[in-house]
């Protein structure tokens, strides 16, 4: 079984639950879930140069932090693939605002959005949420690609923006969790 998992684990572009690993092993969800634990454990003990981990509602590989650098040295072979500041921004917008229009983003940051928004579409980070019922403007929301590239398992793992906003903030600008 530990074979199967990791055979299946090597192949996935997202990260696969423990359910599905049920259903394709037809073995019980507990030790499927229990079998991921030892072999994370195993693989962090051992030092390997990759992690199983747990993120975005499934299990996949991933690289071990320490050999990120080689890692990225290799795959982008001098390509610079990082996000900007205006997409990072964006991003947080998105992330902490979900469901949110175009023009929300931009309100919010001061400037449009709209080229940030597409490139964000693009790299599957964010996808669209449907319209706002009163003025039909699509709504943006993150993506599983955009947990999973973050290493979490859902938005409550976000932090709280609190302790860096300033303090003259108007009451209106901050929201509540």
């Amino acid at each position: 079984m530990r074979a199967s998992i990791e055979a299946i684990l090597l192949v996935v572009d997202e990260p696969v639950s423990e359910v599905t690993l049920a259903q394709l092993l037809e073995r019980p969800r507990q030790e499927i879930a229990a079998t991921l634990r030892e072999l994370s454990a195993e693989y962090t003990a051992q030092g390997r140069g990759f992690d199983l981990r747990e993120a975005a509602g499934g299990w996949r590989f991933y690289t071990r932090d320490v050999c990120a650098p080689v890692v990225e040295r290799f795959v982008t072979d001098g390509q610079q693939a990082r996000l900007t500041q205006a997409a990072l921004e964006t991003l947080a917008v998105v992330a902490y605002r979900q469901p949110v229009s175009r023009a929300r983003v931009s309100a919010i940051r001061g400037v449009n959005s709209d080229g940030v928004i597409r490139t964000l579409l693009l790299r599957g980070l964010i996808e669209e949420a449907g319209q706002d019922p009163e003025t039909h403007a699509h709504l943006y929301r993150t993506t599983g690609y955009f947990l999973e590239r973050l290493g979490l398992r859902g938005l409550d793992e976000l932090p709280d923006l609190a302790p860096y906003l300033p303090e003259d903030l108007p009451d209106d600008t901050v929201e509540e969790k």
